[in-house]
């Protein structure tokens, strides 16, 4: 079961939610949605609600209660916790246990949610729009976003590749992706995202566009060797793996030769990002 976490606003309140790709329905935080209806700004207020409410709709035996799922979702102190969350259809239910104006509109914004989803399932370019359309909003440049997407594009052609000839996702991917990065770049994953100073944010967002140019090299040759050199599982993947990693290594060397400088930046999304200041 293969599930994505987002965030999702209504009228620019934060609810948690996570896309399942094998059932092909989101879930919803409970309490998000709780503290969105009651306009809960404490959301611990908006939790002992939910708590009261639950142990009602169980004692009558609502159903939509009883078959509530649990998932890890990502707190505001940015840890995951397991939390309480409903499918569309349970939602809906549990909306009408809730006295609230704010309940049809959010009905119709739960609609609109999968609705959009089904859309980009059914035609990809609607996502790359939607990507673009978010990466527009945060400011990153015409260009580096051009540069993002192809990033995407050749991770999943690698991802891809790697299911082809036997390897896991999970560790195993992650595993593979450290040993490019850290071959092409002399980081691993970690101590590159420790150097920009993050911590749950995206490596791939924040770096400079030599960076994100590497590492696009990195992946595709390690995809274009898979695919001449056939490997068969997750061992011999890791030799493809170190062999497509130092192509872009020596193109990384190469160009630190001639600029007398690393091209490995410190700099994040926030460094060269325009501030609300910055339009003034």
């Amino acid at each position: 079961m293969t599930k994505r976490e987002s965030l999702q606003l209504f009228e620019e309140r934060k609810v948690r939610t996570a896309w399942d790709s094998n059932e092909e329905k989101w879930y919803f935080s409970i309490v998000d949605v709780v503290a969105v209806l009651t306009d809960s700004a404490d959301y611990q207020t908006a939790r002992n609600y939910w708590k009261v409410l639950k142990n009602r709709l169980k004692k009558e035996g609502n159903e939509s209660v009883t078959n509530c799922n649990q998932l890890k979702l990502t707190s505001s102190d940015g840890k995951s916790y397991k939390t309480d969350v409903a499918d569309t259809e349970q939602l809906f239910r549990l909306i009408q246990s809730i006295p609230s104006p704010k309940a049809e509109p959010f009905k119709q914004w739960m609609a609109q949610v999968a609705s959009v989803r089904i859309d980009q399932m059914q035609d990809p370019e609607l996502s790359i729009e939607q990507a673009m359309a978010d990466y527009h909003r945060l400011g990153y440049s015409n260009a580096w976003i051009n540069q993002r997407l192809k990033s995407i594009e050749v991770r999943k052609e690698l991802t891809d590749e790697w299911q082809r000839t036997g390897v896991q996702e999970g560790v195993e991917y992650a595993t593979l992706t450290d040993i490019i990065t850290q071959t092409w770049s002399g980081l691993r994953t970690k101590e590159y995202k420790q150097l920009k100073g993050l911590k749950k944010e995206n490596l791939r967002d924040n770096m400079t566009n030599i960076e994100l140019a590497l590492n696009i090299l990195a992946e595709a040759s390690t995809a274009e060797l898979s695919r001449q050199k056939n490997p068969n599982g997750f061992r011999q993947n890791i030799t493809i793996a170190r062999e497509g990693g130092s192509v872009a290594k020596v193109a990384r060397v190469q160009l630190e030769n001639q600029l007398g400088r690393s091209v490995i930046s410190e700099s994040r999304a926030s460094d060269f990002l325009p501030t609300p200041t910055d339009d003034k």
